[in-house]
């Protein structure tokens, strides 16, 4: 399975939604009405033989002000929120046909199992090699492909070097150097992909990469095709 610069894994997502029970205030928050009308009612109760000081009454009253202030502040931060939610949105149909940098080309191998991965050729390929490297750079296994039409095509790696010995579980790269049918040469790797359609899920953006949903949110880079 392929996973992408934060360590994501690259596989379906699929959001639920948990429904929840509106309370009236349920942290007991006083609003800026709740303080007035306490306010007015110490100023109603008050000793006539020892009233409240004006200081007492201004600070209150600056308190008040504040309150209020914060508020408007809360209602603003909360539709500056919505509205970068609808903007990544709009981002997100906007970059459908372009390609996506998940920036890696990470899989992970597990003990015993074979390691999916899917790679993206922008051109038909004649002959090629699918190389697995380590985090040196050293190229542990190479695999023979043949002739693949453009788009995403899907493989499969067995965890083992080319002596055949199965490797240790953990993270490797995959690259590959190929020949187009023109004679030209080209190379691919996992991470990079055509975002092919966009989803909204809870307020968040997916983009399909191959045949996985990802959030929109960890794509590093996306750049025309």
């Amino acid at each position: 399975m392929a996973i992408d610069a934060y360590g994501n894994t690259l596989g379906a997502t699929s959001a639920t939604t948990t429904a929840s029970t509106s309370t009236t205030n349920p942290n007991s928050i006083l609003g800026k009405d709740d303080f007035l009308k306490l306010l007015l009612l110490e100023l109603k109760y008050q000793d006539p033989t020892a009233p409240m000081d004006s200081e007492k009454i201004l600070t209150q009253t600056s308190q008040l002000a504040t309150l209020e202030s914060t508020e408007k502040t809360n209602k603003a931060l909360e539709t500056l929120a919505a509205s970068l939610s609808a903007s990544m949105q709009y981002s997100g149909i906007a970059a459908i046909g372009k390609i996506a940098d998940t920036g890696s080309n990470a899989v992970i191998k597990e003990k015993g199992a074979n390691t999916e991965f899917e790679l993206y050729f922008p051109h038909d390929v004649a002959t090629g090699n699918i190389n697995i490297l380590d985090n040196n750079g050293n190229v542990l296994r190479t695999m023979a492909i043949g002739a693949t039409d453009a788009g995403i095509a899907h493989y499969t790696w067995d965890g083992k070097n080319n002596s055949g010995v199965e490797l240790d579980e953990g993270i490797y790269y995959v690259e590959s150097a190929y020949t187009k049918t023109d004679g030209t040469s080209a190379t691919a790797r996992v991470g990079l992909y055509p975002i092919e359609s966009i989803k909204f899920d809870s307020g968040k953006t997916y983009a399909k990469l191959g045949s996985s949903y990802v959030d929109f949110s960890t794509i590093k880079e996306v750049v025309g095709n």
